[in-house]
């Protein structure tokens, strides 16, 4: 059976996987409090298991992070197939006009597979200078490279965006518009979407946003080595290339990040690679086994997340089909349908509607410079201006509903429950459903004020904000 992602469905057994074993893994999700968006697991290409923890959905994408990088490089292998360029060809020969007066010897050494392998020299991540500029190609070019490229890894995402920016003074393209024709009309994937930068380019090493069920097709296809419904659409040196370890990637405190690194893949234990994202966006291929995995989440606990697939999926994985369990199979399939992520209890307050109004911040606050709450029967209504735009933050009581938050370069759906832990207490939580980001507000009301407490399940830095206070205007 095919679903309209042109995916066929089957029963694990038929693929030598217990039900009872992928009903193990989402125990362990629980149980080690990891917070999964979505799961895919296939085996030779079907589908022996999907779920969506609501409120996210099937048919809602998802903001990968850094497994945007995969796609990056998967581009940078169509170019090279089609004798656009080479890997060893010289970062500084395709763009002669943002090069700094005196080019070092090392920027000077520095090659197309070195931005892929994540070995250009710099001695530090280098992106946040970079990105801080308004041209970041000039930006990247102007750095010191301290050490020879090829000699040592350094995690660069400005170093795939100057891969994005390579493409793109070659085609004059944007890399979706370069991939749509070569691999997302191919697999089915539609309604991607990819930041820019200042300039106008793909930011190539984040910012593309796709459903699960696209990520589980795009390892699907590197699992068959460039091949799609019989037509070998990448070449199969280039999969293997991008896949093997080009250098040493290690030490790391977790230690799925020292296995190597490829052309913007990561290498795993036991064999298999990943393509992956901040926060537990993961792109799992498994050659031995002919498994791929795919997942979307909102964790800190990357590493977590890998442990469930080794420590259960892996060990249940049988060469042969498996006796049809159709006990096992329907209490997964029902489990996979009714998963979802905790909700707020929907407690009321009677007389809310005595602290409505619109409360002024601290503007030298970090924070919102202004927040208005508007309160009835079922439930309340936020609307937040920040710096950055505004956030209309509609709450039910006990259900969600939707709204938008600000969030670079627009705007994305937020849904949104609130709660009234006490008198003058209300809870709101606030779910940015096509990415990794919830949000948890306390709203301490007081005479003539609320005192703002704000938490994220997942953050680069600390994952509690600074409290702030706001002033009722006078009404």
């Amino acid at each position: 059976m095919s679903g309209k992602d042109g995916l066929e469905r089957t029963s694990p057994e038929s693929q030598g996987i217990g039900s009872a074993a992928l009903s193990r893994l989402l125990d362990y999700f629980a149980e080690h409090d990891l917070e999964i968006h979505s799961l895919m697991v296939l085996r030779r290409g079907r589908v022996v298991a999907e779920g969506w923890w609501y409120p996210y959905s099937a048919d809602r994408p998802h903001s990968l992070y850094s497994l945007s990088k995969s796609f990056t490089s998967t581009a940078i292998g169509f170019a090279v197939q089609e004798g656009l360029l080479t890997v060893e060809d010289l970062v500084c020969d395709f763009f002669p006009d943002k090069l700094p007066e005196k080019v070092s010897p090392n920027l000077a050494k520095m090659r197309v597979k070195h931005l892929l392998s994540m070995s250009t020299g710099h001695e530090e991540d280098p992106t946040g200078r970079v990105m801080s500029t308004d041209d970041w190609v000039k930006a990247f070019l102007s750095l010191d490279v301290e050490q020879e490229p090829g000699t040592l890894f350094v995690y660069n995402t400005a170093g795939t965006y100057m891969l994005s920016a390579i493409l793109h003074k070659l085609t004059g393209e944007s890399l979706i518009d370069y991939l749509t024709p070569r691999l997302f009309e191919p697999l089915g994937i539609v309604g991607a979407t990819w930041e820019k930068c200042p300039q106008g380019i793909s930011t190539g090493g984040f910012g593309l946003s796709i459903k699960t069920s696209d990520i589980a097709k795009f390892g699907q296809f590197y699992l068959q080595r460039g091949v799609w419904n019989g037509k070998q659409l990448l070449n199969a040196e280039w999969i293997d290339e991008a896949t093997k370890k080009q250098i040493y990637s290690g030490p790391n405190e977790a230690i799925e990040w020292t296995q190597g690194y490829g052309y913007q893949f990561w290498r795993c234990r036991h064999g298999a690679y990943r393509g992956d994202g901040a926060f537990g966006q993961f792109c799992v291929v498994i050659p031995e086994h002919e498994v791929v995995v795919a997942i979307t989440a909102g964790t800190n606990d990357m590493q977590g997340v890998l442990n469930g697939l080794w420590d259960i999926l892996l060990p249940a994985l049988s060469p042969a089909a498996l006796p049809e369990n159709e006990a096992e199979h329907e209490r997964l399939q029902a489990r996979l349908a009714e998963l979802a992520l905790p909700i707020l209890p929907g407690q009321k307050r009677e007389g809310a509607q005595e602290f409505a109004g619109r409360y002024t911040f601290d503007s030298k606050e970090a924070g919102p410079k202004t927040a208005s709450f508007e309160f009835g029967d079922e439930g309340c209504r936020i609307t937040m201006e920040f710096a950055e735009g505004t956030a209309i933050i509609p709450c039910g009581y006990g259900r969600y509903e939707q709204g938008t938050y600000p969030d670079f370069p627009g705007v994305t759906p937020s849904l949104a429950c609130a709660c009234w832990r006490n008198e003058n207490t209300l809870e709101i939580l606030m779910r940015l459903v096509e990415t990794p980001h919830a949000y948890t507000t306390i709203c301490t009301f007081a005479p003539g004020e609320v005192e703002l407490k704000t938490t994220v399940n997942c953050s680069f830095g600390p994952r509690e904000f600074p409290s702030t206070v706001g002033r009722l205007e006078k009404r």
